[in-house]
């Protein structure tokens, strides 16, 4: 087996994990009135079937005061008893391992959701929001250890192998360790063992509580780099003392805390596998307890790598999990080619998190939906049928995936010379290859499944009818309707100046584009489309100006936390950033730019526009179907420009329906 290193058992206190891949804890946010049901049931389930050694279930708050999202387990309650024990018998029976994480967020909560003041060592700031915090009494502190320990009591009576203690990521117990955090001058703070005293006490006493037969784990974070973090020799000196006195069975490291809340989740902006230096000071030091690496590693292939170098003894792969619950049977199977490959782009993961939305995920529409649609599997159609798919966009491509897959024989016809659409001018942007990645891994798929590829084959109402389908599935796209018209100015239908150098975003990704070397990239969006497309202008040499009628620039990849790295990349890149703003003329002279907020114009001197604005629905075979009479079903961007995840999820929604 070429993963042998992945695929090999190891022992964790009681139990034998079948394989080192862990699917590690996130908040998936789909508790309903503070109890997990049928989503969260088959979201952890599908992931069990698919092979995961060991299941983290999201974090259960230990304590009014640590409640942070409107998705939040009910603290201190035995109502959640009877719930969860569905949730762990079904994946247990499976074959995972099921572990929950326990959590108090400390100084960084949300009273809004809590209704409760945040709890912290000395009363430091929130770098959730812009509240304080109640410095805790020696009697709060100890009604934080009893949370805890009465939480790990709670989930060995539902059936959970063990507990994750959160001391990650400047939670509670990393403010009590960090001296920044922690100013008390009492048992409780100042030196090491002091700082430590909760932990350990914690750990100490779950273990007392909920005997040997019990998996008891601690999730850390390496945020080196911070001016007040602890650093790593620090890190494991903490970590070592907890495992001197046999505290803990695991440790998992993450990267990234609330002082740089982007490397907690990172995107494909940062390197791959940064969980893992820390991890390997760790297996240095000699530890008893077992050591997991998580944070940015991808695949199999990299988990593989890190395991066999002995950096870690287990690899937490989590979003790879979210993008395909069968990634670990389909490595052992030695199916890697079918893997589909998370993107790292945060958007319906964190993205729909961070809206206080249950999660799913761009490549992976099930997620979230699987107790709606059966998992990530498919059932045979009660009927075969022929089904042609106009269009081989992100939504055409899973469309006739799933139909294939359900048994129907499908044609998909592709006007380029290659399968994509203008989701793979996104792949050509800067660092995004993965996008690439995933429409070969498409292209694979619809070969195995049969799937009649017909490319540089534009299609008429005529070839349409002539084929005869039983079923035509309209995924035609979008395109960008050349008046330059900005939602900022709603009174103007057409920027003035538009027969200049004026190109489109999707222009210049396609290499249509014949740029100046000063270009203005108007981004009405907030999204990748123009801020990627500013980032490959840039990298080619050209000074480039960004206007956006947004307070920021990449506001809407505040969602996805990848604004602040997108933001630092342009301004390293010499981008100047124009914001509040619109344009309302351009001219060989450049661009004559308003600020709504005052009033006034002013010049931009350029050579070249690059408009990133709202693109138009693609409609024409549609209008000449519906005149000759012809049914068809229309997804994605033809049906509604929107991002690539709603063309995906039409895909898979529509195949699932035929």
């Amino acid at each position: 087996m070429a993963l042998k290193h992945v695929f090999s058992e190891i022992r964790l206190r009681h139990k034998t994990l079948r394989n080192r891949m862990v699917f590690g804890a996130h908040t998936t946010n789909m508790a309903r009135n503070g109890l997990p049901g049928d989503q969260h049931l088959a979201y952890y389930r599908e992931r069990a079937m698919g092979g995961a050694a060991m299941i983290v279930v999201e974090p259960m708050p230990v304590h009014p005061s640590a409640v942070l999202t409107r998705g939040s387990f009910r603290h201190s309650s035995d109502d959640v008893i009877a719930p969860f024990a569905r949730l762990t018998q079904a994946c247990k029976a499976e074959g995972a391992v099921m572990i929950q994480q326990l959590y108090h967020v400390g100084a960084h909560g949300d009273w809004d959701n809590s209704w409760h003041a945040n709890w912290s060592p000395s009363g430091g700031p929130s770098y959730h929001d812009n509240d304080g915090s109640h410095p805790m009494s020696v009697e709060e502190i100890e009604q934080v250890i009893e949370g805890f320990v009465a939480a790990a009591v709670r989930c060995r009576k539902v059936g959970f192998d063990g507990v994750e203690v959160w001391a990650a990521y400047h939670c509670l117990l990393d403010q009590f360790w960090t001296p920044f955090s922690n100013r008390r001058t009492d048992d409780w703070g100042g030196s090491l063992e002091n700082r430590t005293r909760l932990s350990r006490e914690i750990l100490r006493r779950i273990r007392s509580a909920c005997g040997d037969d019990f998996i008891i784990g601690l999730s850390i974070n390496d945020d080196a780099e911070g001016s007040v973090c602890l650093d790593r020799d620090e890190m494991v000196e903490i970590v070592a003392l907890h495992d001197a006195e046999g505290l803990m069975d695991y440790v998992t490291v993450g990267s990234g805390s609330y002082f740089d809340f982007y490397k907690l989740l990172p995107s494909f902006q940062y390197p791959e596998n940064l969980g893992v230096d820390l991890a390997e000071r760790l297996k240095a030091a000699g530890l008893k307890t077992l050591v997991t690496a998580e944070a940015n590693i991808r695949t199999p292939e990299n988990a593989n790598e890190v395991l066999g170098a002995g950096r870690a003894d287990l690899v937490s792969i989590v979003r790879g999990q979210i993008a395909d619950p069968h990634l670990v049977n389909k490595a052992r199977e030695d199916r890697l080619e079918d893997i589909r490959g998370c993107l790292s782009c945060n958007q319906q993961c964190w993205g729909r998190r961070g809206r206080d939305y249950y999660i799913s995920c761009l490549i992976n529409p099930s997620a979230g939906h699987e107790h709606l649609w059966g998992g990530d599997r498919f059932t045979p159609a009660k009927t075969r049928k022929t089904v042609l798919v106009v269009g081989g966009g992100p939504a055409g491509l899973e469309a006739a995936r799933v139909a294939a897959e359900r048994g129907h024989k499908v044609t998909l016809a592709e006007a380029a010379p290659d399968l994509g659409g203008q989701f793979r001018l996104a792949g050509l942007q800067p660092r995004r290859a993965q996008i690439t990645d995933l429409i070969a891994w498409y292209g694979r798929q619809l070969d195995k499944l049969g799937v009649d590829l017909r490319f540089n084959a534009y299609l008429d109402a005529d070839d349409i009818a002539g084929i005869g389908a039983d079923e035509v599935v309209l995924s035609t796209g979008a395109q960008p309707p050349g008046t330059g018209f900005q939602k900022a100015l709603p009174h103007v239908p057409e920027l003035p100046g538009l027969d200049g150098n004026v190109w489109s975003a999707e222009d210049v990704m396609g290499r249509a584009a014949r740029l100046g070397r000063r270009v203005i990239v108007l981004d009405e969006g907030g999204q990748w489309r123009g801020i990627g497309t500013a980032w490959f202008i840039a990298e080619a040499g050209h000074e480039v100006t960004i206007v956006t009628p947004d307070a920021m620039i990449a506001k809407e990849l505040y969602r996805s936390a990848t604004d602040l790295p997108a933001r630092r990349t342009l301004a390293g890149l010499g981008a100047r950033f124009v914001t509040e703003s619109a344009i309302v003329r351009w001219s060989d002279a450049g661009a004559e730019v308003l600020n709504p907020l005052t009033g006034e114009v002013s010049g931009i001197a350029a050579d070249s526009l690059v408009l990133a604005t709202g693109n138009v629905a693609d409609m024409t075979i549609a209008e000449d179907l519906r005149g000759r009479g012809i049914a068809y079903r229309l997804i994605g961007d033809a049906h509604a420009p929107r991002l690539a995840a709603a063309a995906i999820y039409d895909g898979r929604k529509l195949g699932l329906e035929l």
